[in-house]
């Protein structure tokens, strides 16, 4: 279990390094963790530096934080999560959401790889997400409470605000990307989804699938900040097609359509 001053710590550390306060945070998801390359005079933090930050297992993460300048907004690059099925808890999933929250930051982009469930998805589509779905998994809020962080019991009706929902509507539209919308489905993996799973995620309304990103939202909700949320849709889920879903293919497709991603990304933050 973490306490205050152990998020006040995290925060004061990384605080120090970019002297500065955020307007905003984006976390990168699977295969979309090339973004941050582009600036190269950012401030770079590996999490590993940053007291109290796990240390992360996924590979395919590089676990470094990046203070960038971009259309006139400083920006915190978080190029790596934790994840559930690594072995982590929920509250250390949720970790660096909160110091986000201590650092200042009120509005938080989240991105990730995801299945489609959605019939009209193909893979290489983005989705903006509205909602999400969450079952058996416990809560990042579980536990005593820290009222520094937010209230006891809080409301997810806007979980994902709909003002910045709006904004990245106008901004797909104006760069000519497709922008598709729909709920996102949480399940705790590392395995896939069988093919029974996938068609009782459809039947609950869920349009893509994955394992991240929702305890972040669950924790920026506590600590009242905006949430945006982006899909790439990096195959389609069990069920959909003859063969086996495999981590290549997820990280293919997301680094294929990486340019496009950072495109919407960065007209999107420009305007937040």
């Amino acid at each position: 279990m973490f306490d205050y001053t152990d998020y006040a710590a995290s925060a004061m550390y990384i605080g120090e390094k970019i002297g500065e306060k955020p307007d905003a945070a984006v976390i990168l998801g699977s295969g979309l963790g090339e973004y941050a390359k582009h600036f190269p005079q950012a401030v770079t933090i590996a999490y590993e530096e940053i007291p109290h930050f796990p240390k992360g297992t996924n590979q395919s993460h590089a676990y470094q934080m990046h203070f960038v300048k971009l259309g006139g907004k400083k920006v915190l690059l978080l190029s790596g999560r934790y994840h559930y099925y690594e072995g982590f808890s929920m509250e250390q999933v949720a970790y660096p959401t909160r110091v986000l929250h201590l650092l200042g930051v009120d509005k938080l982009v989240v991105t990730n790889a995801a299945g489609g469930i959605n019939g009209s998805f193909q893979p290489g589509d983005f989705m903006l997400i509205t909602d999400h779905v969450k079952f058996f998994t416990e809560s990042p809020a579980r536990g005593k409470n820290i009222e520094e962080l937010g209230p006891r019991f809080f409301d997810m009706s806007h979980a994902y605000d709909p003002t910045l929902m709006e904004i990245a509507r106008k901004v797909a539209g104006e760069c000519g990307v497709m922008l598709r919308e729909g709920v996102y489905g949480f399940m705790s993996g590392p395995q896939f989804e069988t093919p029974a799973e996938i068609r009782a995620l459809r039947t609950l309304g869920c349009d893509a699938v994955g394992m991240s990103t929702v305890p972040e939202v669950i924790a920026a909700a506590h600590c009242g900040m905006k949430v945006l949320g982006i899909s790439c849709i990096s195959n389609l889920a069990a069920g959909m097609l003859a063969q086996p879903i495999t981590d290549e293919e997820v990280v293919e497709i997301t680094s294929r359509r990486a340019g496009v991603f950072q495109k919407l990304l960065s007209a999107i933050l420009e305007k937040l």
